[in-house]
């Protein structure tokens, strides 16, 4: 999951200002904060996920990979570890990255 992960984070990066503003930034963070609450749901069940807050359309890129790395640290589960593969690839797409 980190290599897809790290190549979206890098695509990002390497974005230039009008295309983050455009939807790439906003799509990322959308993304990191779906791996946050999954991470969050597993790692403290029953309480409620706090929200990954925006930092800003040039830290996108580290939410998503700091996300994503947590997540990938707390599933043991193959499956859910391709469902959060799926989720990447689908938001890179979007964001047009």
């Amino acid at each position: 999951m980190t290599r897809a992960v790290d190549d979206f984070a890098d695509r990002l990066r390497a974005a230039p200002q009008s295309r983050l503003q455009r939807g790439a930034a906003a799509e990322a963070l959308e993304l990191a904060r779906e791996l946050a609450r999954r991470a969050q749901l597993v790692e403290e069940p029953g309480t409620e996920p706090r929200v990954m807050p925006d930092a800003g359309m040039f830290a996108a890129a580290d939410q998503i990979a700091v996300a994503a790395h947590d997540l990938a640290l707390v599933l043991s589960d193959e499956g859910q570890v391709e469902e959060a593969v799926g989720l990447v690839e689908e938001a890179r797409k979007r964001a047009g990255v």
